[in-house]
């Protein structure tokens, strides 16, 4: 399983996911980088994910939902605020309210640093989120976004495969 370790730091407001894969960092970022790809490991293997925008440069947008067995849709928004490929990526990350994208008012809202490094097997992966207060990394832990994020992160082998 690609997923080493998952920190949580209340007093830092971080969420932290480490992984590794057989695979170096250009063809791991290769999967973030193309929509298609990023559909098949954005959501957790229940609730796949479709981007119907996804401008993977500094400024650029991506909108997506992820569905449910039942059918209902999540929707969510990423901002994106840096692009070094293969190296790095960062983005703010909200819930959306519906089709229209409208961030959902109250809800947290991440700021994330994806990194890729070297190693002699392939990738580290860090996934680091940092939300704007206690209440808002509680409420994601309480939704289940460890269990959702791992969930997803570990679909990324099969793709590489």
């Amino acid at each position: 399983m690609p997923v080493t370790g998952v920190t949580s730091d209340l007093d830092a407001l971080t969420l932290t996911i480490r992984a590794e894969f057989a695979a170096p960092p250009e063809r791991v970022w290769q999967i973030y980088a193309d929509p298609r790809q990023l559909e098949r490991v954005w959501g957790p293997p229940t609730h796949p994910a479709t981007f119907v925008t996804h401008e993977f440069r500094p400024g650029g947008r991506a909108h997506y939902f992820m569905t449910s067995p039942e059918g209902e849709r999540y929707y969510g928004w990423w901002a994106l605020t840096a692009v070094d490929e293969p190296k790095s990526f960062a983005f703010d990350d909200g819930f959306a309210a519906d089709d229209t994208f409208a961030p959902v008012e109250g809800m947290p809202v991440s700021r994330n640093l994806y990194t890729f490094a070297s190693t002699d097997i392939g990738t580290q992966a860090v996934f680091e989120s940092v939300y704007e207060s206690v209440e808002g990394l509680r409420k994601v832990l309480e939704m289940g976004v460890v269990e959702g994020a791992s969930s997803a992160i570990n679909q990324i082998d099969a793709l590489l495969a």
